[in-house]
């Protein structure tokens, strides 16, 4: 079934154009309302296309078309592990697990959380919803991230990216301590024209900025917060050896030792936007994942917040 937005137009919204009812009741973009209003039946109103400059009156109802106007045929489903941490009928949140790649490199791959999460759609009837995700996370990051179902959802928190709405918080292992153990990292980053996948920190680069806090320090490693204000390509992992701090494990940016961790110890901990559709507040957090939280137990005692526990690893 076609997945469409409804709204009866409230007394103090009377006179307002289509347009804004959709911005102030949905949060839909500009670009949004651009992309639906030109479909058939994408703007309603009681039951006639609308246009968007029309104004409305108490007890009208606005119907709103939010899905692909057609299904993509570069994904295929495909059954794997999948931890839902969130689901509503716009989106989804997820916890990540390492060494699993975001979105397919080529349209014959099965093995990424695309296919997995359009074959739990197929498998929980939800024909409509497709792959959007907001934001990614490299193969070798844990933790959380978000994936909208349509393209208003993705429109709407894209757009909240890199503002206070929408707030990512990253726990990391580094080789040694940050000096000052709390700061900001304010440099570019570009990709090394050495390298077919590294990046670097070059004054001809795009703007980043990492803040950062030490946490503990456990024999060689130290536990770092870290919280993006950009999000440039491998952006903490380059920000971090930077310092001189490389990530535990980081093969690309550091020193890689697969006995110790088999990937850059990395992991999305905390995850906080509004809907984009209702607009309510929605946070989560995801504790250290297994294999990090083993370094720092081997080494001493740990925030207990931050280690695994199946309680708190949901809303």
């Amino acid at each position: 079934m076609a997945r469409r937005l409804r709204h009866t137009v409230t007394p103090d919204q009377a006179g307002m154009r289509v347009d804004a009812v959709l911005r102030e009741t949905f949060h839909l973009t500009g670009s949004v309302i651009r992309r639906i209003k030109w479909l058939p039946d994408g703007i309603l109103l009681d039951g006639q296309k609308a246009f968007v400059n029309a104004p409305v009156a108490p007890g009208q109802v606005l119907d709103v078309a939010v899905d692909d106007p057609a299904r993509a045929p570069n994904i295929l489903p495909a059954p794997g592990p999948l931890d839902v941490v969130f689901e509503d009928e716009h989106l989804v949140v997820l916890n990540k697990q390492a060494g699993v790649l975001v979105h397919p490199v080529v349209p014959e791959q099965t093995d990424t959380l695309g296919n997995f999460l359009l074959w739990h759609y197929a498998q929980t009837g939800q024909e409509s919803a497709l792959f959007h995700p907001v934001h990614r996370l490299d193969r070798g990051t844990t933790g959380l991230m978000v994936v909208a179902k349509h393209p208003s959802a993705q429109t709407t928190l894209k757009n909240q990216l890199h503002t206070p709405d929408f707030r990512r918080v990253y726990l990391a292992l580094t080789l040694g301590a940050p000096e000052p153990p709390a700061g900001v990292v304010d440099a570019p980053i570009r990709k090394d024209p050495s390298s077919a996948i590294a990046h670097q920190v070059h004054p001809e680069g795009l703007p980043a900025r990492t803040r950062y806090e030490t946490l503990a320090c456990r024999g060689p490693y130290a536990l770092v917060r870290l919280v993006l204000d950009t999000g440039r390509t491998h952006q903490i992992r380059v920000h971090m050896a930077h310092l001189g701090h490389p990530l535990v494990g980081d093969f690309l940016y550091g020193a890689e030792d697969r006995a110790l961790i088999p990937r850059p110890a990395l992991h999305s901990h905390r995850l906080s936007f509004r809907h984009p559709v209702t607009g309510e507040p929605l946070d989560f957090t995801q504790p250290l994942p297994p294999d990090m939280a083993r370094l720092l137990r081997e080494e001493g005692a740990t925030p207990p917040s931050l280690l695994p526990n199946k309680d708190e690893n949901r809303r």
